[in-house]
C-alpha cells in the first residue's frame, strides 16, 4: 500500500515536471529571422539630442532595411542636450542594458569613458571594414587612447575653426571688406561705425556661452599648449600676453558701448539686431547660421584651422564593453558610414514624406540627349514634416555620404574634404593627459571658471582687478601642479613620437 502512495506521488510529480517544461517550452519566443534565415539581433543606441516625432516611422523603414541587409533591428534612446551628460553617468554606471551610444570631447567624455573601460577596445573588429579604409586617417588617430581604438568617428570637419559671423545687411550697406577682418582688433573701427550709424543693432552680440578667442590647445581648461609651439610647452591661458591683450580688448569694447550690458548672462535671442558675434565654423557654416536666424550672414575665420584631439573628437559613436553583440554593432556602424541609403534615411527621415530630390542641371552631353535637368545629391526638405524629423547629422555618422540642401553647392563635401587636408595639426594633437595624479586639482577649475570666465570674457568686468583675482584662485586651486604634471606627460609622449 505504501509502494503504491509512493508510485503515485512520484508519477505525479514527473507530470507536474512534463507539464512546467511543456508551458516552458510554449512560452518561449521564437527568434526573429530575415528571408536568407538569419537571426536578427537587436541593438540600443543612445544618442543626444531631443526625441522626434516621427522617430518610430523612419526606425520602421530603418530595421526593414537592415533587417534583411545584416540581420539587425535598431533602438534608439534620446536624452536632451542638457541632460545626455548626466543621463549617460547613469546608464553606464548602474550596467544598464545597450549596445552603442554617442560621445565626444564635450558630451559623455569620451576620454574618460575609454580610460575607466566603458567602451569597447574595437581594433580587431574594425580592422578589415570599408568605413576604416575611407575615413580620414586622423579621425582614427584622435580616437586612440593609450594606443587603443574605443569609437568610431563621424567624418566630419576635422579642425577647429572660429569665425566672425557678420549680419549681411549691414556688411553690404557700409561696404565692409570682411574678408580682411580676422583679428578682435580688426573689428574695432566697424564697431565704431554701427554703433554711430545704427543705434539700434547691437554692434557685438555675445552671450554666456561665448570665449574670447584663444590661440591654444587648451588640453585641460584653462592649461594647454599655444598653437605653432613645437617646444611643447605647457601654460596657464591666463598669463600668456595674447590672452591678456584679449580680455583688455573686450574690456574697452564693453566700456564702448559695442557689447550688449548682459553678455555675461544672456541666452542667444534671435530677435535682437546685431552686426557680429562669433561662431564655431566650417565651410559654408554661414548657409546654416543664416537660415537659423532667418537672414542672410558672412563670416571670415579668427585664425588658422588647427586639429586637436578635442576638435578631432567633435562626434564618435562607442560600443559597450560588455555587449553581447560586438560584431553586429561593428557591421551597422560600417553600413550607416558607407551605405548612402541608410545613411540619408536615418539623417533626414523618409524620401516623399520629410523630402524630396530636386533636379539640377545637367552636364553639356545629358543636355544633348535633351535630358537639361537630373536627379543629383541635392534634396528639399518638406518644410510641413521636417519639424517631425529633425536630428544633428554628425550625432549617427559621417557627413560625406549625405544628400546637401538645395540651397547648398552640389560640391560641398568636396570642399570639407579639402579643408580638412588644409587644416594643420597642432604641435600636441595626439597628445592625451593622464588626469588621475591631480585629479582633485582640476575637478577644481570649473568652479573658478564659472565664477570669473564668463565675466572677464566678455568684458563684463576689468581684467586688471579681476584677473589677478583668478589667477590667485586657481594657484589656489593647484594649478601649478596640474602645469608640472602635464609637461611631464607631455615631454614624455614627446620623447616616444
Amino acid at each position: 500500500m505504501k509502494r503504491q502512495i509512493l508510485k503515485r506521488f512520484a508519477a505525479a510529480g514527473l507530470a507536474v515536471v512534463m507539464a512546467a517544461g511543456l508551458l516552458a517550452g510554449c512560452g518561449k519566443k521564437k527568434a526573429e529571422t530575415n528571408s536568407s534565415g538569419e537571426e536578427i539581433v537587436e541593438l540600443t543606441w543612445w544618442q543626444i539630442g531631443d526625441a522626434q516625432k516621427d522617430q518610430e516611422a523612419v526606425l520602421e523603414k530603418v530595421n526593414e532595411y537592415i533587417g534583411e541587409k545584416i540581420g539587425v533591428k535598431l533602438k534608439i534612446n534620446t536624452a536632451g542636450w542638457g541632460d545626455y551628460d548626466q543621463k549617460m553617468q547613469v546608464v553606464i554606471n548602474t550596467g544598464d542594458d545597450w549596445d552603442m551610444c554617442f560621445t565626444c570631447s564635450w558630451a559623455n567624455n569620451y576620454l574618460q569613458n575609454a580610460n575607466k573601460g566603458a567602451f569597447l577596445v574595437i581594433d580587431d573588429y574594425i580592422k578589415d571594414t570599408e568605413m576604416y579604409k575611407n575615413i580620414d586617417e586622423r579621425f582614427w588617430e584622435a580616437a586612440k587612447v593609450q594606443g587603443k581604438t574605443y569609437g568610431v568617428p563621424s567624418e566630419k570637419e576635422i579642425g577647429s575653426m572660429p569665425m566672425w559671423v557678420f549680419t549681411k545687411e549691414y556688411v553690404d550697406k557700409y561696404e565692409i571688406p570682411v574678408d580682411e577682418i580676422h583679428s578682435l582688433e580688426d573689428l574695432e573701427p566697424w564697431l565704431e561705425l554701427i554703433k554711430e550709424k545704427e543705434p539700434d543693432v547691437v554692434p557685438m552680440y555675445l552671450t554666456s556661452s561665448y570665449s574670447a578667442p584663444i590661440y591654444m590647445d587648451l588640453i585641460q581648461n584653462p592649461v594647454g599648449i599655444e598653437y605653432g609651439d613645437d617646444t611643447l610647452t605647457v601654460k596657464n591661458v591666463f598669463e600668456t600676453e595674447k590672452m591678456k591683450s584679449t580680455l583688455k580688448t573686450m574690456r574697452k569694447y564693453y566700456q564702448a558701448g559695442y557689447i550688449n550690458k548682459d553678455a555675461a548672462t544672456a541666452s542667444d535671442d534671435k530677435s535682437i539686431k546685431r552686426f557680429v558675434t562669433k561662431g564655431d565654423g566650417q565651410p559654408y557654416a554661414e548657409l546654416v547660421w543664416g537660415k537659423d536666424l532667418g537672414y542672410e550672414v558672412v563670416a571670415t575665420p579668427i585664425m588658422d584651422t588647427y586639429v586637436t584631439n578635442i576638435s578631432a573628437r567633435g562626434a564618435l559613436t562607442a560600443i559597450n564593453a560588455q555587449t553581447d553583440h560586438p560584431e553586429k554593432a561593428v557591421e551597422l556602424l560600417n553600413l550607416i558610414n558607407t551605405d548612402e541609403y541608410l545613411r540619408n534615411l536615418l539623417n533626414y527621415g523618409i524620401e516623399g514624406v520629410h523630402w524630396d530630390k530636386v533636379e539640377v542641371p545637367a552636364d553639356e552631353a545629358a543636355e544633348a540627349e535633351g535630358k537639361p535637368y537630373v536627379y543629383d545629391n541635392k534634396i528639399k526638405m518638406n518644410e510641413e514634416t521636417r519639424k517631425n524629423y529633425s536630428v544633428s547629422y554628425w550625432v549617427q555618422g559621417g557627413l560625406f555620404n549625405t544628400y546637401v540642401l538645395e540651397n547648398e553647392p552640389v560640391d560641398k563635401w568636396a570642399t570639407f574634404k579639402e579643408f580638412n587636408s588644409s587644416s594643420v595639426e597642432a604641435p600636441s594633437f595626439g597628445f592625451d593627459f593622464d588626469l588621475e595624479p591631480v585629479s582633485t586639482e582640476v575637478a577644481g577649475f570649473g568652479n573658478v571658471m564659472d565664477e570669473f570666465g564668463k565675466s572677464l570674457y566678455t568684458g563684463s568686468v576689468d581684467p586688471d582687478e579681476y584677473l589677478p583675482k583668478l589667477q590667485e584662485k586657481l594657484e589656489a586651486t593647484g594649478i601649478d601642479k596640474v602645469i608640472e604634471e602635464m609637461q611631464k606627460q607631455i615631454d614624455d609622449w614627446k620623447a616616444k613620437k
